[in-house]
This record gives C-alpha cells, structure tokens and sequence, in this order.
C-alpha cells in the first residue's frame, strides 16, 4: 500500500516488487476499480495516471477503452511498465510538470502519490490545466498518521506510527484531499474512505518498515524496536496480527 516501507528508500528493482505485492493485496484490485468508477473512465474517454509506477492501472484502463498515459518520475519505473505493456503510453514525468496539452484530458487519476509531494498545489494547478472543463479528478491514499495496530504497547505503537509518518514528505496529505481541490478550484468534491483489514504475515514487511523508521529516526531504541517487531511477528504466526488500514479516495469535477 506504500511506495516507502524501509528505513531507506528501496531500489527502484525493490520497488516494483513491493508495488506489486501491494497490487496483489485483497482488496486492492476493488480499490482501484472504484477509483475508475469514480473518474467515469468508460469507453472512449481519456484519463492521466499520475505516478503511474509499473504502470497497472494504465493496462486496466486500456482494457476498458479508455485512452490512458501513464506519468511517472522515475525512469526505471517506466522502462519496466513499457516492458510490461509496450502499446500502452507511458512518458517520464513528475506530477507538476505533465507532458499535455491544456485541456486534453476527461480524468485525472493519482493513487498513493500525493504523501510524495512537497507542493501538492502546484501538482493539482497542473491536474487543472489539462483535465477537461467538468472532467474528473480522483486521488487515492493512506494517511500515514492512522495506522491502526493491535499491540501489547499502545504507547510504543503510537510513537513508532507517528515517528515514521514524520519521514514522509507529506504523511497528512490523504486528510486534506478534500480541502486541497476545494482551494484548486475543482468543485463537487466527495471523500470516502476503505478501510484493509489485515490479519496474517503478509503486512508484517510494512509493520517492520515503520519500527525501524521509527528507529532510525531515534524516536524509539533498538531495544524496544527489536521488541516491538518480535512481537508482531509472534502475533503473525499466532494468527493474531491485526492492521486497519484507511485508504481515502477524493473525486472532484474541473469547473466548466
């Protein structure tokens, strides 16, 4: 669910198992299909994937009909989603800067991206400029301060969470979505959120992500980072793990 889980950020090869294990998470598949839904990406319509990362949505979209350009930073990134889907569009990007025309777009699509950007205004005066009058905008994404963990120290727990969220360059941005497009000037603006339950060892990567960020950041000890992780793990094989986690979705219509 998370693009930064480790200490350090991941080589871009780490990176595109971990994107794919998150498109392999239950749920996931359902989550994205909302977003499409919530764009009105129907046959003939054509939709930006900002952050595009190995590019499945784009593929997705494509299987709908939709004319879809996936945009994303990282040109490793891009060179692994051409690989896995050459006929489809995909151009090296940041969200700020995008490679189209004004007003070229019917929707706008960014999922777990906006925790990654500095200035989220300058990325959606951009969403503006090439989505369509009465276009649409969706953004999905976790907030990183609303991790909802069972442990044997609540206190400890807040402080790993809230520590790790203090290394992302945004780990509030999912809360202010709504206000964000509401100041950008898009208008009809929803927000819901679903929530991932989590209860075996497949999270236990993204739980120990946040310890040792939380370490690393020294917030917390190696002691009660060790600690901490043994006991999610412990939980794990147990069958006790359990993780909540929020995903917020935002859609938003261009004004006319």
């Amino acid at each position: 669910m998370t693009r930064d889980t480790d200490l350090t950020r991941p080589s871009s090869d780490d990176l595109v198992a971990r994107l794919d294990a998150a498109d392999r998470l239950p749920g996931a598949g359902e989550l994205r299909a909302l977003s499409y839904g919530l764009l009105g990406a129907e046959p003939g319509t054509s939709v930006v994937d900002v952050g595009c990362g190995a590019g499945r949505a784009v593929a997705e979209l494509a299987e709908r009909g939709v004319t879809a350009v996936g945009v994303d930073p990282s040109e490793r990134m891009i060179a692994v989603a051409r690989g896995r889907w050459p006929r489809a569009d995909f151009r090296i990007a940041g969200a700020s800067g995008l490679p189209l025309p004004d007003a070229s777009v019917d929707g706008y699509r960014a999922d777990k991206v906006f925790h990654e950007l500095a200035e989220p205004e300058r990325a959606l005066a951009e969403a503006r400029r090439v989505v369509v009058p009465g276009g649409r905008i969706v953004l999905v994404g976790q907030d990183w301060d609303t991790f909802v963990i069972d442990s044997d120290d609540p206190g400890l727990t807040r402080t790993i969470v809230h520590a790790r969220a203090d290394r992302i360059v945004g780990p509030r941005a999912a809360r202010r979505y709504r206000n964000l497009l509401l100041d950008a000037g898009f208008g009809e603006v929803t927000v819901e959120v679903r929530t991932g339950v989590f209860t075996g060892p497949v999270m236990l990567p993204l739980l120990i992500g946040l310890a040792e960020g939380a370490c690393s950041a020294g917030a917390v000890t190696r002691e009660q980072t060790d600690r901490w992780v043994a006991e999610q793990r412990a939980r794990a094989e147990a069958d006790r793990l359990f993780l909540a986690l929020p995903m917020f979705l935002a859609a938003a219509t261009a004004a006319r």
